[in-house]
């Protein structure tokens, strides 16, 4: 496995990889409803490729042949906008690997604290990676009640 920064044509993968991600990983803490409104169908390519086309770092975890698995964004001012795993590699050192990335990159562009809208499973993950809540976030989506929660880790002291 290898983590490399994002290429264009990652697009549609990586759009398939959110997708599998939401709708398999996310049934195991959210109803089926909440995770088809998260998620109803993958984005189109050229959708996902305007969206991380901004100025923020994404990181693609890659096996052997360059396919990508998972992949995490950061944003200029320390917003981990998506971390998603394909469920095939999801619970293995992927995502962390990734993570580890995303944090030394931070840490060299000056970044003092990192935060992300974390689902319970991401919230799990960056628990053990030092994040700490601050507070849950309710909404809706598409007609649909859901939540996440508001996590921070502060990289400088």
């Amino acid at each position: 496995m290898l983590v490399r920064d994002f290429h264009p044509d990652d697009a549609s993968a990586l759009a398939q990889v959110f997708h599998a991600s939401v709708r398999i990983i996310g049934t195991k803490d959210y109803t089926q409803s909440q995770v088809s409104s998260w998620s109803p169908q993958p984005v189109e390519a050229e959708d996902f490729l305007k969206r991380v086309s901004d100025g923020r770092d994404v990181f693609v975890a890659v096996n052997d042949m360059d396919e990508p698995e998972a992949f995490i964004e950061l944003e200029k001012n320390g917003h981990i906008d998506c971390f998603y795993c394909h469920p095939n590699v999801a619970g293995t050192d992927v995502g962390s690997a990734l993570y580890d990335r995303l944090e030394s990159t931070a840490k060299q562009s000056g970044i003092d604290y990192l935060f992300v809208e974390a689902s319970e499973a991401a919230k799990r993950f960056f628990s053990r990676k030092g994040f700490v809540v601050e507070h849950r976030h309710d909404f809706e989506r598409r007609g649909v009640a859901i939540h996440n929660y508001r996590m921070v880790k502060v990289l400088k002291s």
